[in-house]
Protein backbone atom coordinates (compact mmCIF):
# COMPACT_ATOMS: atom_id res chain seq x y z
CA UNK A 1 0.00 0.00 0.00
CA UNK A 2 0.97 3.46 -1.30
CA UNK A 3 1.90 5.96 1.52
CA UNK A 4 0.08 8.94 1.12
CA UNK A 5 2.32 11.72 0.52
CA UNK A 6 3.18 14.94 2.93
CA UNK A 7 1.23 18.16 3.03
CA UNK A 8 1.12 21.18 4.71
CA UNK A 9 -1.82 20.92 7.69
CA UNK A 10 -2.86 24.68 6.45
CA UNK A 11 -4.05 22.68 3.54
CA UNK A 12 -5.84 20.09 5.63
CA UNK A 13 -7.42 22.32 8.09
CA UNK A 14 -9.16 25.19 5.59
CA UNK A 15 -11.48 22.70 5.01
CA UNK A 16 -14.69 23.91 6.53
CA UNK A 17 -13.08 27.03 7.97
CA UNK A 18 -15.31 29.64 9.40
CA UNK A 19 -15.33 33.18 10.34
CA UNK A 20 -15.57 32.59 14.23
CA UNK A 21 -12.47 30.68 13.72
CA UNK A 22 -10.62 33.12 11.97
CA UNK A 23 -11.17 35.98 14.47
CA UNK A 24 -9.73 33.74 16.83
CA UNK A 25 -7.12 32.88 14.89
CA UNK A 26 -6.44 36.63 14.39
CA UNK A 27 -6.62 38.03 18.28
CA UNK A 28 -4.40 35.03 19.44
CA UNK A 29 -1.85 35.49 16.54
CA UNK A 30 -1.96 39.34 17.72
CA UNK A 31 -1.06 38.19 21.28
CA UNK A 32 1.56 35.71 20.33
CA UNK A 33 3.34 38.97 18.28
CA UNK A 34 3.04 41.24 21.77
CA UNK A 35 4.89 38.01 23.40
CA UNK A 36 7.17 37.28 20.78
CA UNK A 37 8.65 40.55 20.54
CA UNK A 38 10.38 41.39 23.07
CA UNK A 39 11.81 37.84 23.40
CA UNK A 40 12.44 38.05 20.05
CA UNK A 41 14.92 40.90 20.94
CA UNK A 42 16.59 39.67 23.95
CA UNK A 43 17.24 36.02 22.44
CA UNK A 44 18.92 38.05 19.40
CA UNK A 45 21.06 40.11 21.69
CA UNK A 46 21.69 36.99 23.20
CA UNK A 47 23.02 35.51 19.83
CA UNK A 48 25.21 37.82 19.72
CA UNK A 49 23.47 39.69 16.86
CA UNK A 50 21.60 43.02 16.28
CA UNK A 51 18.00 43.04 17.66
CA UNK A 52 16.35 43.43 14.43
CA UNK A 53 17.52 39.97 13.67
CA UNK A 54 15.50 38.55 16.24
CA UNK A 55 11.99 40.38 14.44
CA UNK A 56 13.13 39.37 11.01
CA UNK A 57 13.87 35.38 12.12
CA UNK A 58 10.21 35.86 13.52
CA UNK A 59 8.61 36.85 10.68
CA UNK A 60 10.14 35.48 8.31
CA UNK A 61 10.92 31.27 9.60
CA UNK A 62 7.46 32.45 11.71
CA UNK A 63 5.44 32.78 8.80
CA UNK A 64 7.11 29.85 6.41
CA UNK A 65 6.74 27.47 9.21
CA UNK A 66 3.33 28.49 9.68
CA UNK A 67 2.34 27.99 6.13
CA UNK A 68 4.45 24.89 5.44
CA UNK A 69 3.96 22.91 8.93
CA UNK A 70 2.87 19.56 10.03
CA UNK A 71 1.30 21.09 12.83
CA UNK A 72 -2.45 23.52 13.32
CA UNK A 73 -1.05 25.42 16.16
CA UNK A 74 3.06 25.40 15.85
CA UNK A 75 4.38 29.16 16.57
CA UNK A 76 8.19 29.17 15.43
CA UNK A 77 10.89 31.70 16.04
CA UNK A 78 14.31 32.06 17.88
CA UNK A 79 14.38 30.29 21.03
CA UNK A 80 16.81 30.18 23.28
CA UNK A 81 18.04 26.43 23.14
CA UNK A 82 20.38 28.36 20.04
CA UNK A 83 20.94 31.16 21.33
CA UNK A 84 24.61 29.90 22.60
CA UNK A 85 25.49 28.15 19.42
CA UNK A 86 24.67 30.91 17.24
CA UNK A 87 26.96 33.70 19.43
CA UNK A 88 29.92 31.09 19.11
CA UNK A 89 29.49 30.93 15.26
CA UNK A 90 28.83 34.19 15.05
CA UNK A 91 31.73 35.35 17.27
CA UNK A 92 34.20 32.47 15.08
CA UNK A 93 32.85 33.15 11.59
CA UNK A 94 30.41 35.89 11.23
CA UNK A 95 27.05 36.42 9.80
CA UNK A 96 28.14 34.75 6.47
CA UNK A 97 29.25 31.75 8.60
CA UNK A 98 25.89 31.52 10.26
CA UNK A 99 23.61 32.11 6.88
CA UNK A 100 26.19 29.35 5.83
CA UNK A 101 25.24 26.77 9.07
CA UNK A 102 21.44 27.63 8.68
CA UNK A 103 20.94 26.75 5.18
CA UNK A 104 22.74 23.56 5.71
CA UNK A 105 20.83 23.12 8.19
CA UNK A 106 17.62 24.04 6.22
CA UNK A 107 18.67 21.37 3.85
CA UNK A 108 19.45 18.40 6.09
CA UNK A 109 16.18 19.53 8.12
CA UNK A 110 14.07 18.88 4.45
CA UNK A 111 16.12 16.11 3.71
CA UNK A 112 15.39 14.24 7.00
CA UNK A 113 11.23 14.90 6.41
CA UNK A 114 11.02 13.96 2.76
CA UNK A 115 12.95 10.69 3.85
CA UNK A 116 10.72 10.37 6.45
CA UNK A 117 12.91 10.12 9.41
CA UNK A 118 10.69 12.52 11.99
CA UNK A 119 9.93 9.61 14.04
CA UNK A 120 13.46 9.05 14.40
CA UNK A 121 13.49 11.89 16.66
CA UNK A 122 12.07 9.08 19.31
CA UNK A 123 15.44 7.84 19.67
CA UNK A 124 17.14 10.85 21.77
CA UNK A 125 16.70 9.88 24.98
CA UNK A 126 14.62 11.59 27.29
CA UNK A 127 18.05 12.00 29.98
CA UNK A 128 20.35 13.53 26.71
CA UNK A 129 16.93 16.40 25.85
CA UNK A 130 17.39 17.14 29.90
CA UNK A 131 20.34 17.36 30.32
CA UNK A 132 21.14 19.25 27.12
CA UNK A 133 18.10 21.65 28.23
CA UNK A 134 19.51 22.44 31.09
CA UNK A 135 22.66 22.62 30.54
CA UNK A 136 21.36 25.99 27.72
CA UNK A 137 19.08 27.36 30.62
CA UNK A 138 22.34 27.74 32.70
CA UNK A 139 24.85 29.04 29.79
CA UNK A 140 22.08 31.59 29.13
CA UNK A 141 22.28 32.65 33.03
CA UNK A 142 26.15 33.05 32.89
CA UNK A 143 25.87 34.77 29.26
CA UNK A 144 23.55 37.64 30.70
CA UNK A 145 25.81 38.57 34.29
CA UNK A 146 27.64 41.20 32.23
CA UNK A 147 24.67 42.87 31.44
CA UNK A 148 22.93 42.30 34.55
CA UNK A 149 25.44 43.23 36.89
CA UNK A 150 26.31 46.46 34.22
CA UNK A 151 29.71 45.06 33.87
CA UNK A 152 32.81 47.02 32.04
CA UNK A 153 34.95 44.45 30.43
CA UNK A 154 38.98 45.83 29.08
CA UNK A 155 39.25 46.54 25.49
CA UNK A 156 40.46 42.62 24.24
CA UNK A 157 38.67 41.19 26.58
CA UNK A 158 37.59 37.19 25.10
CA UNK A 159 34.36 35.68 26.23
CA UNK A 160 32.61 33.63 23.60
CA UNK A 161 32.83 30.34 25.46
CA UNK A 162 30.92 29.69 28.97
CA UNK A 163 34.42 29.53 30.77
CA UNK A 164 35.56 32.63 29.34
CA UNK A 165 32.38 34.68 30.15
CA UNK A 166 32.90 33.17 33.68
CA UNK A 167 36.42 34.14 33.89
CA UNK A 168 35.61 37.40 32.63
CA UNK A 169 32.66 38.19 35.26
CA UNK A 170 35.18 37.55 37.86
CA UNK A 171 38.15 39.32 36.70
CA UNK A 172 35.87 42.66 36.13
CA UNK A 173 33.14 42.22 39.57
CA UNK A 174 34.94 45.01 40.98
CA UNK A 175 33.04 47.13 38.01
CA UNK A 176 29.91 46.27 39.27
CA UNK A 177 27.18 49.06 38.27
CA UNK A 178 24.47 49.03 40.89
CA UNK A 179 21.76 51.10 39.05
CA UNK A 180 21.89 48.40 36.95
CA UNK A 181 21.49 45.85 39.47
CA UNK A 182 18.17 47.51 40.57
CA UNK A 183 17.03 48.20 37.09
CA UNK A 184 17.63 43.96 36.66
CA UNK A 185 16.35 43.11 39.89
CA UNK A 186 13.15 45.38 39.43
CA UNK A 187 12.03 43.94 35.98
CA UNK A 188 13.19 40.19 37.38
CA UNK A 189 10.54 41.33 40.25
CA UNK A 190 7.92 42.18 37.98
CA UNK A 191 8.39 38.99 36.02
CA UNK A 192 7.74 36.85 38.25
CA UNK A 193 4.58 38.80 39.87
CA UNK A 194 3.12 39.56 37.11
CA UNK A 195 1.49 36.25 36.11
CA UNK A 196 -0.07 36.48 39.43
CA UNK A 197 -1.84 40.02 38.63
CA UNK A 198 -2.67 39.81 35.07
CA UNK A 199 -2.25 36.67 32.63
CA UNK A 200 -3.56 38.37 29.66
CA UNK A 201 -0.85 40.88 29.28
CA UNK A 202 2.92 39.37 28.75
CA UNK A 203 5.04 40.09 31.65
CA UNK A 204 7.71 40.88 29.68
CA UNK A 205 6.43 43.96 27.89
CA UNK A 206 5.40 45.06 31.52
CA UNK A 207 9.23 44.95 32.40
CA UNK A 208 10.44 46.26 28.93
CA UNK A 209 7.81 49.47 29.86
CA UNK A 210 9.21 49.73 33.31
CA UNK A 211 12.83 49.27 32.38
CA UNK A 212 12.54 52.06 29.70
CA UNK A 213 10.79 54.17 32.46
CA UNK A 214 13.20 53.94 35.27
CA UNK A 215 16.09 54.52 33.04
CA UNK A 216 14.40 57.95 31.29
CA UNK A 217 12.12 59.15 34.47
CA UNK A 218 15.50 58.54 37.22
CA UNK A 219 18.31 59.26 34.76
CA UNK A 220 19.59 55.85 35.69
CA UNK A 221 23.26 55.33 34.05
CA UNK A 222 22.71 51.93 32.40
CA UNK A 223 23.08 50.97 29.04
CA UNK A 224 20.28 50.53 26.70
CA UNK A 225 20.33 48.66 23.23
CA UNK A 226 20.67 51.80 21.68
CA UNK A 227 24.22 52.54 23.38
CA UNK A 228 25.02 49.45 21.89
CA UNK A 229 24.01 48.93 18.54
CA UNK A 230 22.41 50.14 15.40
CA UNK A 231 18.61 50.29 15.36
CA UNK A 232 16.86 49.16 11.85
CA UNK A 233 13.81 49.62 11.17
CA UNK A 234 13.95 48.75 7.62
CA UNK A 235 12.43 45.81 6.13
CA UNK A 236 14.31 42.37 5.90
CA UNK A 237 16.56 42.31 2.53
CA UNK A 238 16.93 39.40 0.68
CA UNK A 239 20.93 38.31 0.29
CA UNK A 240 22.25 35.20 -1.49
CA UNK A 241 25.36 34.26 0.38
CA UNK A 242 28.74 33.35 -1.26
CA UNK A 243 29.18 29.98 -0.42
CA UNK A 244 32.07 27.87 -1.25
CA UNK A 245 33.10 24.27 -0.91
CA UNK A 246 35.32 25.22 2.10
CA UNK A 247 32.83 27.21 3.75
CA UNK A 248 30.26 24.48 3.63
CA UNK A 249 33.01 22.00 4.99
CA UNK A 250 33.97 24.14 7.23
CA UNK A 251 30.05 24.72 9.02
CA UNK A 252 28.67 21.35 8.45
CA UNK A 253 28.91 20.05 11.46
CA UNK A 254 27.54 23.38 12.68
CA UNK A 255 24.78 23.27 10.91
CA UNK A 256 24.11 19.53 11.56
CA UNK A 257 23.60 20.54 15.03
CA UNK A 258 21.36 22.83 14.63
CA UNK A 259 19.68 21.00 12.54
CA UNK A 260 18.99 18.21 15.28
CA UNK A 261 18.38 20.38 18.03
CA UNK A 262 15.73 22.28 15.67
CA UNK A 263 14.27 18.55 14.76
CA UNK A 264 14.23 17.80 18.76
CA UNK A 265 12.55 21.17 19.98
CA UNK A 266 10.23 21.47 17.02
CA UNK A 267 8.98 18.15 17.62
CA UNK A 268 8.64 18.68 21.41
CA UNK A 269 6.57 21.65 20.96
CA UNK A 270 4.48 19.80 18.59
CA UNK A 271 4.08 16.51 20.85
CA UNK A 272 2.96 19.25 23.57
CA UNK A 273 0.77 21.18 21.86
CA UNK A 274 -1.29 17.61 20.69
CA UNK A 275 -2.01 17.09 24.32
CA UNK A 276 -3.36 20.57 24.61
CA UNK A 277 -5.78 20.46 21.75
CA UNK A 278 -6.13 16.48 21.18
CA UNK A 279 -5.02 16.64 17.82
CA UNK A 280 -2.08 15.12 15.78
CA UNK A 281 0.56 16.92 14.04
CA UNK A 282 2.34 15.55 10.74
CA UNK A 283 6.25 14.89 11.95
CA UNK A 284 8.25 14.65 8.52
CA UNK A 285 5.82 17.67 7.03
CA UNK A 286 6.82 19.61 10.19
CA UNK A 287 10.67 19.23 9.72
CA UNK A 288 9.90 20.30 5.89
CA UNK A 289 8.60 23.34 6.74
CA UNK A 290 11.31 23.64 9.68
CA UNK A 291 13.98 23.50 6.87
CA UNK A 292 12.05 26.12 4.51
CA UNK A 293 11.50 28.61 7.56
CA UNK A 294 15.27 28.97 8.26
CA UNK A 295 16.69 28.81 4.83
CA UNK A 296 13.90 31.63 4.57
CA UNK A 297 15.13 33.25 7.22
CA UNK A 298 18.90 33.29 6.64
CA UNK A 299 18.20 34.43 3.24
CA UNK A 300 16.61 37.20 4.81
CA UNK A 301 18.81 38.26 6.88
CA UNK A 302 17.45 36.42 10.29
CA UNK A 303 19.00 33.43 12.51
CA UNK A 304 18.38 29.58 13.21
CA UNK A 305 14.47 29.33 14.46
CA UNK A 306 12.48 26.28 15.57
CA UNK A 307 9.04 25.56 17.18
CA UNK A 308 8.70 27.84 20.46
CA UNK A 309 6.97 25.50 23.22
CA UNK A 310 5.98 28.87 25.38
CA UNK A 311 4.39 30.98 22.25
CA UNK A 312 3.06 27.99 21.07
CA UNK A 313 1.10 27.52 23.94
CA UNK A 314 0.22 31.08 24.29
CA UNK A 315 -1.50 30.52 20.77
CA UNK A 316 -3.39 27.68 22.28
CA UNK A 317 -4.54 29.21 25.31
CA UNK A 318 -5.57 32.66 23.32
CA UNK A 319 -7.67 30.51 21.20
CA UNK A 320 -5.80 29.82 17.57
CA UNK A 321 -6.64 26.40 16.33
CA UNK A 322 -5.14 26.71 12.63
CA UNK A 323 -2.03 27.83 11.05
CA UNK A 324 -3.18 31.20 10.56
CA UNK A 325 -3.05 32.21 13.87
CA UNK A 326 1.11 31.86 12.89
CA UNK A 327 0.69 33.62 10.11
CA UNK A 328 -0.70 36.42 11.69
CA UNK A 329 1.59 36.63 14.36
CA UNK A 330 4.44 37.44 11.66
CA UNK A 331 2.16 40.16 9.82
CA UNK A 332 1.57 41.70 12.89
CA UNK A 333 5.68 41.82 13.84
CA UNK A 334 6.19 43.03 10.55
CA UNK A 335 4.08 46.15 11.04
CA UNK A 336 5.73 46.72 14.73
CA UNK A 337 9.33 46.23 12.90
CA UNK A 338 8.40 49.24 10.42
CA UNK A 339 6.20 51.51 13.03
CA UNK A 340 7.88 50.87 16.54
CA UNK A 341 11.74 49.02 16.06
CA UNK A 342 13.11 52.42 16.53
CA UNK A 343 11.97 52.24 20.65
CA UNK A 344 13.69 49.44 21.26
CA UNK A 345 16.95 51.48 21.30
CA UNK A 346 15.29 52.67 24.80
CA UNK A 347 15.26 49.47 26.50
CA UNK A 348 18.07 48.90 29.24
CA UNK A 349 19.94 45.77 28.90
CA UNK A 350 19.58 44.77 32.22
CA UNK A 351 16.05 44.52 31.57
CA UNK A 352 16.94 42.17 28.07
CA UNK A 353 19.02 40.12 30.45
CA UNK A 354 16.11 39.77 33.14
CA UNK A 355 14.02 38.27 30.36
CA UNK A 356 16.76 36.05 29.60
CA UNK A 357 17.02 35.07 33.00
CA UNK A 358 13.15 33.96 33.04
CA UNK A 359 13.44 32.24 29.89
CA UNK A 360 16.10 29.98 31.06
CA UNK A 361 14.62 29.34 34.37
CA UNK A 362 11.19 28.45 32.21
CA UNK A 363 13.67 25.75 30.34
CA UNK A 364 15.92 24.28 32.27
CA UNK A 365 13.31 21.73 33.73
CA UNK A 366 15.19 21.63 37.30
CA UNK A 367 12.50 19.67 38.60
CA UNK A 368 12.28 17.02 35.82
CA UNK A 369 16.68 17.04 36.84
CA UNK A 370 16.02 16.65 40.33
CA UNK A 371 13.82 13.57 39.85
CA UNK A 372 15.81 11.64 37.25
CA UNK A 373 18.77 12.11 39.53
CA UNK A 374 17.46 10.58 42.47
CA UNK A 375 15.11 7.89 40.67
CA UNK A 376 16.58 7.24 37.49
CA UNK A 377 19.00 4.26 37.37
CA UNK A 378 22.86 4.76 37.57
CA UNK A 379 23.47 4.33 33.60
CA UNK A 380 21.06 7.41 32.85
CA UNK A 381 22.70 9.86 35.87
CA UNK A 382 25.42 9.46 34.11
CA UNK A 383 24.15 10.27 30.90
CA UNK A 384 22.04 13.10 32.33
CA UNK A 385 24.89 14.82 34.16
CA UNK A 386 27.58 13.73 31.67
CA UNK A 387 25.40 15.76 29.12
CA UNK A 388 24.56 19.01 30.78
CA UNK A 389 28.29 19.31 32.11
CA UNK A 390 30.13 19.10 28.77
CA UNK A 391 26.94 21.63 27.24
CA UNK A 392 27.98 24.03 29.85
CA UNK A 393 31.98 23.37 29.49
CA UNK A 394 32.23 22.93 25.82
CA UNK A 395 29.44 22.98 23.64
CA UNK A 396 26.24 21.65 22.59
CA UNK A 397 27.80 19.57 19.39
CA UNK A 398 30.60 18.07 22.32
CA UNK A 399 27.33 16.96 25.00
CA UNK A 400 25.05 15.47 21.96
CA UNK A 401 27.56 13.06 20.92
CA UNK A 402 29.40 12.22 24.23
CA UNK A 403 25.77 11.80 25.33
CA UNK A 404 24.57 9.46 22.67
CA UNK A 405 27.73 7.56 22.90
CA UNK A 406 27.20 6.80 26.47
CA UNK A 407 23.71 6.15 26.32
CA UNK A 408 24.30 3.83 23.18
CA UNK A 409 27.32 2.18 25.04
CA UNK A 410 25.23 2.20 28.34
CA UNK A 411 22.20 0.53 26.60
CA UNK A 412 24.02 -1.97 25.69
CA UNK A 413 25.59 -2.97 28.43
CA UNK A 414 22.25 -3.36 30.24
CA UNK A 415 21.24 -5.20 27.39
CA UNK A 416 24.29 -7.55 27.96
CA UNK A 417 22.93 -8.39 31.68
CA UNK A 418 20.12 -8.84 30.47
CA UNK A 419 21.24 -11.55 27.99
CA UNK A 420 21.91 -15.24 29.43
CA UNK A 421 23.25 -18.72 28.29
CA UNK A 422 22.28 -20.91 30.56
CA UNK A 423 22.84 -25.13 30.36
CA UNK A 424 19.86 -27.12 31.59
CA UNK A 425 20.65 -28.63 35.27
CA UNK A 426 20.71 -32.27 34.85
CA UNK A 427 21.12 -33.12 38.69
CA UNK A 428 18.30 -34.62 40.18
CA UNK A 429 19.23 -32.86 43.55
CA UNK A 430 18.38 -29.81 42.01
CA UNK A 431 14.98 -30.22 41.08
CA UNK A 432 12.45 -27.46 41.44
CA UNK A 433 8.93 -28.06 42.25
CA UNK A 434 7.92 -24.56 40.84
CA UNK A 435 8.78 -25.51 37.52
CA UNK A 436 7.80 -29.48 37.59
CA UNK A 437 5.89 -28.69 34.10
CA UNK A 438 8.73 -27.69 32.56
CA UNK A 439 11.60 -30.65 33.76
CA UNK A 440 11.85 -32.79 30.39
CA UNK A 441 13.75 -36.50 30.32
CA UNK A 442 16.82 -35.43 28.56
CA UNK A 443 19.22 -38.44 27.60
CA UNK A 444 22.60 -38.26 28.57
CA UNK A 445 24.38 -37.60 24.86
CA UNK A 446 22.77 -34.33 24.46
CA UNK A 447 23.20 -31.19 26.17
CA UNK A 448 20.82 -28.46 26.31
CA UNK A 449 20.92 -24.37 26.30
CA UNK A 450 18.50 -21.70 26.65
CA UNK A 451 19.51 -18.43 25.33
CA UNK A 452 17.67 -15.46 26.35
CA UNK A 453 17.81 -11.77 25.32
CA UNK A 454 18.85 -10.50 22.12
CA UNK A 455 22.30 -11.82 20.95
CA UNK A 456 24.43 -8.76 19.98
CA UNK A 457 28.38 -8.25 19.77
CA UNK A 458 28.21 -7.19 23.35
CA UNK A 459 27.26 -10.79 24.32
CA UNK A 460 28.18 -12.77 21.40
CA UNK A 461 31.45 -13.98 23.62
CA UNK A 462 29.42 -16.01 25.59
CA UNK A 463 28.39 -18.39 22.48
CA UNK A 464 32.14 -19.82 23.20
CA UNK A 465 31.34 -20.72 26.84
CA UNK A 466 28.82 -23.26 25.13
CA UNK A 467 30.72 -26.55 26.28
CA UNK A 468 30.74 -29.97 24.78
CA UNK A 469 31.31 -33.38 26.46
CA UNK A 470 33.44 -36.23 25.38
CA UNK A 471 30.10 -38.13 24.93
CA UNK A 472 27.85 -34.87 23.50
CA UNK A 473 26.31 -36.60 20.39
CA UNK A 474 23.61 -33.32 20.25
CA UNK A 475 23.47 -29.96 21.13
CA UNK A 476 20.26 -28.57 21.64
CA UNK A 477 20.07 -24.19 21.82
CA UNK A 478 16.63 -22.64 22.86
CA UNK A 479 16.14 -19.69 21.14
CA UNK A 480 12.44 -18.67 22.36
CA UNK A 481 13.64 -15.98 23.92
CA UNK A 482 15.78 -14.32 21.45
CA UNK A 483 14.10 -11.43 19.90
CA UNK A 484 17.11 -10.34 17.40
CA UNK A 485 20.88 -11.47 16.54
CA UNK A 486 23.45 -9.31 14.50
CA UNK A 487 26.20 -9.99 12.11
CA UNK A 488 28.60 -10.64 14.90
CA UNK A 489 26.86 -13.17 17.16
CA UNK A 490 26.07 -15.09 13.81
CA UNK A 491 30.16 -15.54 13.08
CA UNK A 492 29.89 -16.99 16.95
CA UNK A 493 27.20 -19.37 15.63
CA UNK A 494 28.64 -20.18 12.62
CA UNK A 495 32.16 -21.15 14.38
CA UNK A 496 29.60 -23.45 17.04
CA UNK A 497 28.51 -25.40 14.21
CA UNK A 498 31.95 -25.67 12.98
CA UNK A 499 32.96 -27.25 16.25
CA UNK A 500 30.23 -29.41 16.43
CA UNK A 501 31.26 -30.52 13.08
CA UNK A 502 34.66 -30.90 13.96
CA UNK A 503 33.39 -33.53 17.08
CA UNK A 504 30.79 -35.18 15.38
CA UNK A 505 27.98 -33.52 17.66
CA UNK A 506 24.30 -32.52 16.02
CA UNK A 507 23.40 -29.22 16.36
CA UNK A 508 19.70 -28.66 16.85
CA UNK A 509 18.23 -25.09 16.94
CA UNK A 510 14.87 -24.70 18.53
CA UNK A 511 11.78 -22.24 18.41
CA UNK A 512 14.16 -19.75 16.54
CA UNK A 513 12.16 -16.42 16.24
CA UNK A 514 11.36 -14.56 13.15
CA UNK A 515 14.68 -11.82 13.43
CA UNK A 516 17.11 -14.39 13.86
CA UNK A 517 15.46 -16.72 11.23
CA UNK A 518 15.96 -14.39 8.81
CA UNK A 519 19.31 -13.18 9.85
CA UNK A 520 20.22 -16.67 9.60
CA UNK A 521 18.39 -18.06 6.21
CA UNK A 522 19.97 -14.82 4.57
CA UNK A 523 23.21 -15.78 5.56
CA UNK A 524 23.09 -19.28 4.62
CA UNK A 525 23.42 -20.49 7.78
CA UNK A 526 19.93 -22.54 7.56
CA UNK A 527 20.96 -24.74 4.67
CA UNK A 528 24.38 -25.17 6.02
CA UNK A 529 22.68 -26.53 9.69
CA UNK A 530 20.15 -28.06 7.46
CA UNK A 531 16.85 -26.99 7.41
CA UNK A 532 15.84 -30.40 9.27
CA UNK A 533 17.41 -29.10 11.89
CA UNK A 534 15.41 -26.45 12.83
CA UNK A 535 12.28 -27.30 15.25
CA UNK A 536 8.98 -25.55 16.26
CA UNK A 537 8.82 -26.47 19.96
CA UNK A 538 12.04 -28.06 22.38
CA UNK A 539 10.31 -31.25 22.50
CA UNK A 540 10.57 -31.66 19.20
CA UNK A 541 14.09 -30.54 19.59
CA UNK A 542 14.62 -33.58 22.33
CA UNK A 543 12.62 -36.27 19.99
CA UNK A 544 14.96 -35.50 17.35
CA UNK A 545 18.22 -35.59 19.67
CA UNK A 546 16.62 -39.15 20.96
CA UNK A 547 16.00 -40.19 17.17
CA UNK A 548 19.77 -39.06 15.80
CA UNK A 549 21.21 -40.88 18.98
CA UNK A 550 19.20 -44.06 18.29
CA UNK A 551 20.11 -44.21 14.96
CA UNK A 552 23.96 -43.73 15.83
CA UNK A 553 23.30 -46.43 18.40
CA UNK A 554 21.89 -49.10 15.80
CA UNK A 555 25.24 -48.40 13.37
CA UNK A 556 27.38 -49.05 16.17
CA UNK A 557 26.00 -52.63 17.35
Amino acid sequence: MRKPGIQPKLFKVMKGYSKAQFAKDVVSGIIVAIIALPLSIALALASGVGPEQGIYTAIVAGFLISFFGGSRVQIAGPTAAFATIVAGIVARNGMEGLIAATIIAGILLILMGVCRLGSLIKFIPYTITTGFTAGIAVTIVIGQLKDFLGLSYPAGTTAVETIEKIEAVAANIGTINFQAVIVGAACLAILIVWPYINKTIPGSLVAVIAGILMVKILHMQVNTIGDLYTISSSLPAFHVPHLTLDIIRNEFSDGFTIAILAAIESLLSCVVADGMINSRHDSNMELVAQGIGNIGSALFGGIPATGAIARTAANIKNGGRTPIAGMVHALVLLVVLVVLMPYAALIPMPTIAAILFMVAYNMCGWRNFVILVRRAPISDVVVLVATFVLTVVFDLVVAIEVGMLFACVLFMKQMSDESNIRGWVYDPDQYDPEHALEMRTVPQQVRVYEITGPLFFGVADRIAQITLKSFTKCLIIRMRGVPAVDATAMQAMEALLETCKKKGVRLILSHVNEQPYRMMEKGGFVDRLGRENFCQHIDDALALAETVIAAEAELTV
